[in-house]
C-alpha cells in the first residue's frame, strides 16, 4: 500500500484511530519500516521540546496532534526512560492499559501529564499524553542494556485538556450573587412581617407609638384611617377598613391619656 500524504488526503478527512489501530497499522508499520496507510504522523524527539511548541512540528491536526518518537534512558544501565524537557518534564498518571487485537496483546497505552519546573516541586498543566508502545519493547529494553536508547520508536498522541469547571463557575458567580441578595431581602421582609404586633388595641398602639408618623406635627386628629396591608398579616380583603375614633382627653404631646 502506497503512504498518502497528508496534501494528498481527501476533504473533510478526520483522524479518529482507535487505541488498537494507532499500534497495529501505525506503530507497528513505523517499527518495521513499511509505510502507513497515511504519512501524517511526523518523526520528532518530543522531549526535547515543550508540548506548546509541538503543535507546530505537524501539519494535520487541530485539537491533538499525533507524533513518532524515540525513548532514552534516564540512567545508562536501567530502564527508566528520561522524560525531561526544557521546562518541565512529563509524569506517568494512572496504571498502563493493554492493547489487544482480537485476543493478542499488541501494546500498552500509557497516560502522563506536564508539569513545568522541576521534580517534585513542579507545577501542573492541562497538558496530556497518551504513550503507546509496542508489546515486545520491554524484551528489546533488556537486549539493549548499555545503550541510551530505550525504544527505537514509541506512537504518542499530545492534547491540551480544556479546564470547563472554572468556566462554568465564572458564568454562575454573577447570577448566584443576585439570587442571595434576593434571599437577603425576602430574609428581611420576613422578619419585618414577624415583628409585627398581633394585637390592634388602640392602647397598644400609643403604647408602641405607632402612631408618630400620624401626628408627628404634634397636633390633635380625633379620626384617622388605619390602613393595614392585607398581603403581610392576612386581613380578609373583603371586610373594609374602619375609622377608629379617639377621645378628646388624648394629650398629643405627652402621649397619654
Amino acid at each position: 500500500m502506497d503512504a498518502t500524504t497528508s496534501s494528498e488526503l481527501p476533504p473533510g478527512f478526520r483522524f479518529h484511530p482507535t487505541d488498537e489501530e494507532l499500534i497495529v497499522y501505525y506503530l507497528c508499520n513505523q517499527a518495521t519500516s513499511k509505510p502507513c496507510p497515511a504519512s501524517i504522523i511526523p518523526e520528532v524527539d518530543l522531549y526535547k521540546f515543550d508540548p506548546w511548541e509541538l503543535p507546530d512540528k505537524t501539519e494535520f491536526g487541530e485539537n491533538e496532534w499525533y507524533f513518532f518518537s524515540p525513548r532514552d534512558r534516564k540512567y545508562p544501565n536501567g530502564v527508566r526512560p528520561n522524560r525531561a524537557t526544557v521546562s518541565g518534564y512529563w509524569k506517568a498518571t494512572g496504571t498502563d492499559k493493554a492493547i489487544y487485537s482480537g485476543s493478542k496483546l499488541v501494546g500498552v497505552k500509557k497516560s502522563l501529564v506536564f508539569y513545568k519546573g522541576r521534580p517534585p516541586k513542579g507545577d501542573k498543566t492541562d497538558w496530556i499524553m497518551h504513550e503507546y508502545r509496542l508489546a515486545e519493547s520491554k524484551q528489546s529494553a533488556n537486549r539493549k542494556i548499555g545503550s541510551m536508547r530505550l525504544d527505537d520508536w514509541v506512537l504518542c498522541r499530545i492534547y491540551k485538556k480544556k479546564n470547563m469547571g472554572k468556566t462554568l463557575e465564572h458564568k454562575e458567580a454573577h447570577p448566584k450573587v443576585q439570587i442571595t441578595n434576593l434571599i437577603a431581602e425576602n430574609n428581611d421582609e420576613q422578619k419585618t412581617m414577624m415583628n409585627l404586633p398581633r394585637t390592634w388595641s388602640l392602647t397598644y398602639l400609643l403604647d408602641m407609638n405607632y402612631l408618630g408618623p400620624i401626628l408627628s406635627d404634634g397636633s390633635y386628629c380625633s379620626t384617622f384611617d388605619f390602613q393595614i396591608s392585607n398581603a403581610n398579616i392576612g386581613i380578609d380583603p373583603l371586610v373594609k377598613s374602619q375609622p377608629v375614633e379617639m377621645g378628646n382627653n388624648y394629650v398629643a404631646d405627652s402621649g397619654k391619656y
